[in-house]
């Protein structure tokens, strides 16, 4: 079974004066899944963004590029060509000539969100980040993943002052990625990663049933190995921590969005609907629809 295959996921936001003037604003955020011997860039894109890897491109903004799996290659003006794998951040600078490409044996997953503003111009200006070491080491994390699936979900929401939100969403996206980086080779280890690999497998599958073996066995990792280091280092074995993910997943989707409560149960994939009412009664001692109800009191 191949996992991390979420559909192509991305928004284009339009940006008004008044956002402007915040010094910060997004102009596009997404998820783009590439399989093996897959067309890249997907031709769903906008043509100021649509580019022949072969040609390069020059953007008039700042991206932040994530990959999470599978490996590719990126070069620039100011970086020879690199191979790039799963764990990096790849940061495009406006006016720069660029491109960047999955091998095809692999295709990779590729999470990006474009913006400009002064207030990042200071931050280059100020050294924490340049054209000159625009390939960043942070590893496979969860969080990051995390932050970048709520940039898309406030983006294609469009309520009023999601410029301003998503802002803080690539300041926090970027205290994550310095920290990351900065501190990776001290802290990471080679086990780690591959609990942090589980886990953004998990998240990104949490509309499907996942088996736990086949994850251990796509890691390189024995299953009672892994089923125990998962444990130590999350406090949930790998099961249970799935189920966590779509017990929170459903409370968002309760509270959110008036999806009815058993398209919801489908939607996760739950093994019946019954199971699902029962399973959150008594995680979360109230039912679904009582929890939505309290979710609606001022």
């Amino acid at each position: 079974m191949r996992y991390n295959d979420f559909a192509i996921d991305f928004k284009y936001l339009l940006v008004s004066e008044r956002d402007q003037k915040f010094g910060l604003t997004v102009n596009t955020v997404g998820f783009q899944p590439i399989a093996p011997y897959a067309a890249y860039p997907s031709a769903e894109h906008p043509k100021s963004y649509y580019f022949n890897p072969e040609k390069g491109r020059i953007l008039s903004e700042y991206q932040i590029v994530y990959i999470s799996k599978g490996k590719g290659f990126f070069k620039s003006e100011s970086t020879k060509k690199t191979n790039i794998s799963k764990g990096q951040v790849i940061i495009l600078f406006p006016g720069q000539w660029h491109t960047y490409c999955p091998m095809r044996e692999t295709g990779w997953n590729e999470y990006y969100i474009g913006f400009e503003g002064e207030i990042i111009d200071n931050i280059v200006e100020n050294g924490f980040i340049s054209p000159q070491n625009q390939i960043l080491n942070v590893g496979i994390n969860e969080d990051l993943v995390q932050l970048f699936s709520t940039a898309i979900k406030i983006a294609k929401e469009d309520k009023t002052a999601a410029q301003q939100n998503l802002a803080g969403l690539v300041f926090n996206i970027f205290g994550n990625i310095l920290f990351l980086a900065q501190n990776k080779n001290f802290e990471i280890k080679d086990t780690a990663q591959k609990i942090e690999r589980a886990k953004v497998i998990m998240l990104e599958n949490i509309n499907k049933e996942i088996d736990a073996k086949e994850i251990a066995e796509n890691l390189g990792i024995s299953y009672s190995l892994f089923r125990k280091t998962f444990k130590e280092y999350t406090g949930y074995a790998p099961a249970q921590y799935f189920q966590e993910l779509k017990l929170r997943k459903a409370k968002e989707l309760l509270t959110e969005t008036t999806m009815p409560i058993k398209e919801i149960s489908y939607e996760l994939n739950f093994s019946s609907y019954e199971y699902f009412l029962s399973f959150f009664k008594k995680r979360v001692k109230f039912t679904p629809t009582e929890y939505r109800e309290l979710g609606t009191i001022v």
